[in-house]
């Protein structure tokens, strides 16, 4: 790259120059942390006011966001956040993954390192294993493009704890 400038102050200052007059879109990326406090050992969290107030904080007009779960043993999931369909919800990772199935992870004597206060909870990441860890959800006109019924759901599995959910937006602003 010997004899070319990719940098100075002089072009500097005419970037900036020219991207104040630019018109059109502009790169948008945000992230932010959320802090869940659950109560309960199965418990459901509709995130998804929290997620759209992070879209407006962001001016993400189009782009993605990421919903990220920080924790082993909570899920996340895009669904109808009804009280009878949680409640079949809950029956059904009972039935695949039973509190008192004989988890080796439970086996807290047989584990290195494991500090006092843990609570044996295979059960826990044998539910979790069966849903997921990150949601990317479609943003247009600076709306969440969720069907009618979805929501974006918090799925505590271990509870109850206090739990961290990661979100990242990249897309653009388009200049009014």
């Amino acid at each position: 790259m010997e004899g070319h400038v990719l940098f100075d102050r002089g072009n500097a200052a005419r970037w900036r120059a020219a991207r104040r007059r630019r018109r059109g879109p502009t790169l948008v990326g945000a992230t932010t942390l959320l802090e869940i406090s659950t109560s309960a050992p199965l418990e459901v969290v509709d995130l998804t006011p929290r997620i759209e107030a992070f879209v407006g904080a962001a001016r993400l007009d189009l782009g993605w966001v990421n919903v990220q779960s920080r924790h082993t043993t909570a899920a996340l999931l895009v669904n109808e956040h009804e009280p009878l369909l949680v409640s079949d919800l809950f029956a059904l990772l009972e039935r695949l993954a039973s509190r008192g199935a004989g988890y080796a992870h439970d086996a807290l004597h047989l584990r290195p390192g494991v500090p006092p206060d843990e609570r044996p909870n295979g059960h826990s990441h044998a539910k979790a294993a069966l849903l997921q860890a990150t949601e990317t959800l479609n943003v247009s006109a600076g709306r969440l493009q969720l069907g009618r019924w979805q929501r974006v759901l918090l799925v505590e599995l271990d509870g109850p704890r206090e739990r961290e959910v990661s979100l990242a937006a990249l897309g653009c602003e388009v200049s009014r």
